[in-house]
C-alpha cells in the first residue's frame, strides 16, 4: 500500500489500490510479452532464417501503456526521478510544505491541460471510425495506444490532485517528512549509553 492510499479513507483507498495493482500488472505481463517476443524474434529469424511477422506493432502498443501506467503508479508514490536539490536545502516544515502546495498546484494544472488534449486526441479518434488511423500490417488501430497515453495522464492526475488534498487536510507534517525527520533525530551515541544503563 503506497503512502498516498494509506493516508484516504477506505472508501476511496480501496478502489485505488485496485486500480494500481492492476496497473502494476499490466507493466509486468508487459514486460513479460516483451522478453518472450525479443526470444521468439531471435528463435525465427536465427533458427528458422524466418521473421516474426510485425511483432514491433504489437511492441509498440505495449510500449506505451508499460510507459504511461508506470508513469501513474510513479506519481501515485512519488517515485518520479527529480532533481530536488531545494527540497533537501529548506529545513523549515513550514516552508517546505507551502513549497509543496505550489509544486503540487502547478503540476495539477499542467497534467490537466495534458489529460485534456489527451481527451481531445481520443475523441478525434473515435469521430474518424471506421476510417481512423491503424499499423501497416496488423491493422491495429491507433486509439489502442492514445487510450493508454489518455488514461496515465488522467490517472496521474487524479494522483496528483490527491496528494494536494493530503497536503491541505496533514499540514506541514506529512508521511514522507515525518520519515526523514525521524531519521535525522536519531543520535548514533544514544544506543551504547541505553545498553549501559540497562547492565
Amino acid at each position: 500500500m503506497s503512502i498516498l492510499t494509506s493516508e484516504l479513507p477506505k472508501t476511496v483507498a480501496k478502489p485505488l489500490n485496485g486500480i494500481i495493482k492492476l496497473m502494476n500488472f499490466m507493466i509486468t505481463a508487459g514486460g513479460v510479452i516483451m522478453a518472450l517476443t525479443f526470444f521468439m524474434v531471435v528463435i525465427v529469424r536465427y533458427g528458422f532464417s524466418g521473421n516474426l511477422f510485425a511483432y514491433e506493432e504489437w511492441l509498440m502498443m505495449i510500449s506505451f501503456w508499460m510507459f504511461f501506467m508506470a508513469a501513474a503508479v510513479a506519481s501515485a508514490r512519488k517515485e518520479h526521478v527529480n532533481a530536488d536539490v531545494l527540497g533537501f536545502l529548506i529545513s523549515n516544515p513550514r516552508i517546505i510544505w507551502w513549497r509543496e502546495l505550489v509544486v503540487e498546484i502547478i503540476e495539477i494544472t499542467v497534467l490537466s491541460v495534458v489529460t485534456y488534449w489527451g481527451f481531445l486526441m481520443l475523441q478525434e479518434e473515435i469521430a474518424s471510425y471506421p476510417m481512423w488511423q491503424t499499423t501497416v500490417g496488423l491493422k491495429i488501430p491507433f486509439f489502442v495506444p492514445r487510450l493508454g497515453i489518455f488514461l496515465g495522464f488522467f490517472f496521474m492526475t487524479i494522483f496528483a490532485v490527491l496528494h494536494f488534498y493530503l497536503l491541505l487536510r496533514n499540514g506541514p507534517k506529512w508521511p514522507e517528512r515525518e520519515a526523514r525527520e525521524i531519521a535525522e533525530r536519531v543520535v548514533p551515541d544514544d544506543e551504547p549509553v541505553k545498553a549501559q544503563e540497562t547492565a
